[in-house]
């Protein structure tokens, strides 16, 4: 029974792709442990958030200037900022609530 040259080229893909994937774990677990402070986490979401924003208006703008015009990948662009917006809007949300908790708390 021969193996054929399809399933080799399969064979490699998984082969590289589990590699790669060993390498970002590896990349994962040195950024875990290095500690950042809250405040550095908070500045680095709401850039991340940020950047999609803007990613968001560049893909709207090519998209009716009629330089790109991928639907999908308008669409999926558009998604990724309304999600993490939406996050964000979440997570202040809840930050709000623990602070006028603590604020009604008597000592």
């Amino acid at each position: 029974m021969a193996i054929t040259p399809v399933a080799l080229k399969a064979y490699a893909q998984a082969a590289q792709a589990t590699a790669s994937r060993e390498k970002v774990r590896a990349a994962a677990s040195a950024t875990e442990t290095q500690a950042r402070s809250f405040s550095e986490t908070v500045r680095q979401s709401l850039a991340s958030v940020n950047d999609l924003q803007q990613d968001k208006a560049k893909l709207i703008e090519e998209f009716a200037s009629g330089k790109n015009q991928n639907v999908h990948e308008l669409m999926i662009g558009l998604q990724k900022a309304s999600l993490a917006m939406e996050l964000t809007a979440a997570v202040r949300n809840k930050v709000m609530n623990a602070y006028q908790e603590v604020m009604r708390l008597q000592f």
